[in-house]
């Protein structure tokens, strides 16, 4: 059964504290070459049947409308995995 993944990052322009988090462990633990850190969100859709372009579309309309607060994340990718 083929599966839809949708990616939800936090916007740009906001505070993400838990990355911030994640790259001073990483700094702490010696992996100075990452500077910074974004923690996001993946949901992955099973399809029963075949992913047309509709269902594509329903998969593109409900991570903006269920999966992802438009006030604070962005949809960033929809695509079959």
């Amino acid at each position: 059964m083929p599966t839809i993944v949708v990616e939800v990052m936090p916007k740009p322009e906001l505070l993400d504290p838990a990355g911030k988090a994640t790259a001073g462990a990483l700094a702490k633990q010696g992996h100075s070459a990452f500077s910074a850190v974004r923690i996001g969100k993946r949901f992955e859709l099973t399809v029963e049947g075949e992913v047309t372009d509709a269902v594509l579309a329903e998969a593109q309309r409900l991570a903006e409308e269920f999966l992802s607060n438009q006030v604070i994340e962005d949809v960033v990718a929809v695509k079959v995995a």
